[in-house]
């Protein structure tokens, strides 16, 4: 970063980079990517509908509909990207802001706003999308990661693990725990830090004194920077890393260097510790921007494709909204649900009484 240029614009040194904020294409020594240009109308629509989704759901909680939200403005082409790079039999894990992974494994956004809306616990089957549930407790889902890749490694099975955190949580004791148990093991298994250069209000350099990907190398396992604003060298580097894992070659931490656009979530303001100029230089990197401008240089979209992809876009948000504010609230007995696998004498006498207690307001009885 020079002295007068916002923090994390001057694009740091090892980045792999295959398509510019102008939309050029260019060549990388050790990633390269062949995409048709149904493939890359396709990533183009992919970003746009996530972002849409997205926008909605702050609206929603601004409205007073969600309990809260964690927005991925600007950072979609590093959630698209990596998503695609899955094959049906790899696992992710997420964290609690990857709505653009949940949407590349065909989970239906309503039931991410479910859990923010507070009517479920997640509302979807990991092991049907081989997506796990939102994890809220920062970082610990990378253990969870690592346990899941070892247990693919004893059953042989041709597949592989992704988790996803953010800059902040790798600090944490659990993701560094899982770092160790990942090498020592061998694991299958890819880190994707999504680097969006600030952990709530603290900037990256109160998180590291060396770029995020070199501390793999201090573990024992390659470490990769990539443009998080670029869809194409997301989708290459993430592929390759998970082929390689595959193969028996073990984890890799991939640091997609991007930018929170929006707040850490709905409940945070970031014009207290944040200057808008960094914000307005970051919107010149803007991720779907680039595919845009790509498409229309090399003639691969017309004005007729970007408009009905805008049209659809608003259907979908249409569509979300409507979907989730006629989400019914739950039974207050679902609550005993899903605790044990079994039955529980003990939880069984506990949800007949708290029953009986809201029964009583029902008959009209002493509150």
């Amino acid at each position: 970063m020079t002295a007068d240029a916002p923090r994390g614009v001057d694009a740091p040194p090892d980045l792999v980079q295959l398509l510019t904020p102008e939309g050029e294409r260019v060549d990388h020594p050790d990633y390269d990517i062949e995409l048709t240009a149904e493939e890359v109308r396709s990533l183009y629509r992919d970003l746009v509908l996530v972002r849409r989704v997205d926008l909605e759901a702050v609206a929603l909680q601004r409205q007073g509909e969600l309990g809260l939200w964690a927005s991925l403005l600007g950072q979609e082409a590093a959630q698209i990207g990596s998503g695609r790079a899955l094959t049906t039999a790899d696992m992710a894990f997420p964290t609690y802001r990857e709505h653009g992974v949940a949407w590349c494994r065909d989970v239906d956004p309503v039931k991410l706003l479910g859990m923010f809306r507070g009517v479920n616990h997640g509302g979807w089957d990991p092991a049907e999308h081989n997506f796990h549930l939102y994890t809220i407790v920062i970082g610990s889902q990378t253990l969870h990661a690592v346990g899941y890749a070892m247990g693919v490694q004893r059953d042989g099975a041709d597949a592989a693990t992704i988790v996803y955190f953010g800059d902040g949580a790798s600090a944490q004791g659990d993701v560094n725990e899982a770092f160790i148990w990942a090498s020592v093991f061998n694991a299958p298994v890819v880190f994707f830090c999504q680097n969006n250069q600030w952990a709530i209000s603290q900037p990256m350099e109160r998180q590291t004194k060396i770029p995020l990907y070199q501390r793999a190398s201090g573990f024992g396992f390659p470490g990769v920077r990539v443009d998080g604003n670029d869809v194409f060298a997301c989708l290459a580097v993430t592929r390759q890393a998970l082929r390689n894992a595959r193969e028996g070659q073990g984890p890799t931490l991939i640091e997609a260097y991007t930018y929170r656009m929006g707040a850490h979530t709905t409940s945070d303001d970031p014009t207290r510790y944040r200057l808008a100029d960094e914000l307005e230089a970051w919107k010149l990197k803007d991720p779907i921007e680039r595919v845009k401008a790509y498409l229309f240089k090399n003639q691969f979209a017309d004005q007729e494709f970007f408009d009905k992809v805008d049209a659809e876009a608003d259907a979908l948000g249409k569509d979300v909204r409507a979907r989730c504010l006629a989400m019914p609230d739950p039974k207050p007995g679902a609550m005993f649900q899903h605790v044990y696998t079994e039955p529980h004498a003990l939880l069984d006498e506990e949800r007949e009484q708290y029953l009986t207690y809201l029964a009583g307001f029902e008959a009209g009885g002493e509150r």
